[in-house]
């Protein structure tokens, strides 16, 4: 009889876990793939924007930029569109930087060397947090519309759900097991 209620529970935890969703492993994106972090030539200045378009970022995901004779600039949204080296949030010159994005909504990158950004060498990503949907976003640079990864989409509904579904499901447990 033990063994039959430990069978069931076993069950029941498997089965919950699934209905709870999946867990998806943080990922480590190389900017830029191949080429890496660098001015980019004069018939590719689309480059990153079109990089990004191409990929999907999480929270908890990081971007790992590499560069030779070059630096990253993490700035802000007003920096990002004048090519300002001057105020960046935090600034990398090791030639390996990893940055994690550790929230959702915009980052913006540029390179340090005087010119490079304003030859295109700048990377605007969106950041997506847990349980959103990919959206495109009028007007907003870094949605499926404009070229770059989907920007985040508040909604509750798919907690409310999920708490629901789990509720259910704990009592029928709760029941199957003082059954047993």
């Amino acid at each position: 009889m033990e063994h039959l209620r430990g069978f069931i529970f076993c069950i029941c935890f498997f089965i919950l876990a699934a209905m709870s969703g999946s867990v998806e492993a943080s990922k480590q994106f190389k900017v830029g793939d191949h080429i890496g972090w660098q001015q980019p030539g004069a018939n590719n200045t689309e480059v990153y924007t079109q990089w990004a378009t191409s990929k999907r970022f999480h929270v908890g995901d990081s971007l790992s930029f590499e560069y030779q004779n070059d630096s990253v600039l993490v700035v802000e949204k007003w920096d990002y569109y004048h090519c300002n080296i001057n105020k960046p949030i935090s600034s990398f010159d090791d030639g390996n930087t990893v940055i994690n994005l550790d929230r959702p909504g915009l980052f913006y990158f540029i390179s340090g060397v005087p010119d490079h950004c304003k030859k295109s060498q700048k990377l605007m990503i969106q950041v997506m947090g847990l349980h959103q949907r990919a959206e495109s976003s009028p007007g907003i640079p870094n949605t499926p519309e404009v070229g770059l990864a989907p920007g985040p989409h508040p909604s509750s509904s798919g907690i409310v759900v999920t708490v629901t579904l789990t509720s259910v499901f704990l009592a029928l447990i709760l029941t199957v097991v003082t059954m047993v």
